[in-house]
């Protein structure tokens, strides 16, 4: 009797592993919670359509929105829509510049408002108006990228250029932060016209919306938004240090230029729209980190829906505990911003992100 081995199977793409089970698992959570994430910011966007001097219900503002005839058209069309949209836009823009930001600096306390990019875009803007007599989006907004770029580089080199530590980092934003607003409030004190005309937007408002507004900040976000999501990857590579981002393909000096690229771009003409909202892109990255880990693939589409929903959330929140007038929008996410923060930044999990 002759014993023979049965044959093995041919390796190939066939015999592959299959995929690790808890992977999978991990990524249909987060995809879920993606998904959830979405539904949330859509009834967000409802509440911003309905609440204000006069309540609608959501058939009321769904007919105010698509109907002509409806009553409701002008409230919806003229005042409501053009700032749930502008906030929509804001906030995605915020809280993609605060992703991109941590991730580059490696530092848990990186934000357009605590490094004081936003207060750079904000002087420049302050200073085009007072001394240039510059009005509208537009003006404001080509020097809102200038003040911001120059900020961003400024605290970068500051800092310590390559050699920065989160501290230092911090260090440098508090400190032309705190420069840099103070000369905002004297060129605002100096001259009574700037004053009656930035008094809102200096504390960060959605209340001045505008459609043409809106239009004029699209094109900006979505540049961003592409830009913010193509540069996962290599920021992911960045992580794990310049040496082992090149061994990946990555290009670390072409990787950290386009980032600065990508935050003066969603920085500058955030805060042209409607000035400088601080803790929007500080908390809701932290957050989505508790939620996701640290893979910029996952962070940064997160942070891309749920930011509008703090920063909508807040404008919807300005406009109820004020009736009949309102809190700004820029002073509630400051009111929220602090203890929140503080209560992430304790949590065990955020910690270890």
């Amino acid at each position: 009797m002759s014993l023979t081995k049965s044959p093995r199977p041919a390796a190939g793409p066939a015999a592959a592993p299959p995929p690790d089970p808890p992977a999978r698992a991990r990524q249909a959570r987060r995809a879920a919670g993606l998904l959830a994430s979405a539904l949330l910011l859509l009834a967000v966007l409802v509440l911003s359509l309905g609440v204000g001097a006069k309540p609608l219900t959501p058939g009321d503002a769904w007919h105010g929105l698509v109907d002509a005839s409806s009553p409701d058209w002008t409230v919806v069309h003229e005042m409501r829509l053009p700032r749930t949209l502008l906030g929509l836009l804001a906030g995605t823009a915020l809280g993609l510049a605060g992703g991109v930001m941590q991730a580059l600096t490696r530092n848990p306390l990186a934000d357009p408002g605590l490094l004081g990019i936003n207060a750079g875009a904000s002087a420049a803007v302050v200073t085009a108006l007072t001394l240039l007599g510059v009005s509208g989006y537009t003006g404001r907004l080509w020097f809102a990228f200038a003040g911001a770029a120059a900020v961003s580089v400024l605290v970068y080199s500051v800092g310590g250029g390559r050699g920065a530590t989160p501290a230092r980092l911090a260090l440098a934003g508090a400190a032309l932060n705190a420069a840099l607003y103070s000369y905002v409030n004297a060129m605002m004190l100096l001259n009574t016209a700037s004053l009656d005309a930035m008094r809102f937007w200096t504390v960060g408002s959605l209340a001045g919306a505008r459609p043409d507004t809106v239009l004029r900040l699209l094109p900006c976000v979505l540049l961003g938004l592409l830009l913010a999501l193509a540069l996962a990857r290599p920021l992911n590579a960045l992580a794990l240090g310049d040496d082992s981002a090149r061994a990946l393909g990555a290009r670390p000096g072409r990787a950290r230029a386009a980032a600065m690229a990508t935050v003066t771009l969603l920085c500058g003409a955030a805060t042209a729209a409607c000035g400088p909202i601080v803790f929007v892109g500080l908390m809701v990255p932290h957050l989505v980190r508790a939620l996701t880990g640290p893979d910029l693939r996952w962070v940064l589409p997160y942070c891309a829906v749920l930011a509008p929903v703090l920063l909508l959330g807040s404008d919807v929140l300005g406009r109820v505990v004020a009736r009949p007038s309102e809190l700004q929008v820029g002073i509630v996410t400051a009111v929220l911003g602090g203890p929140l923060f503080l209560y992430f930044v304790r949590r065990r999990k955020v910690a270890r992100a």
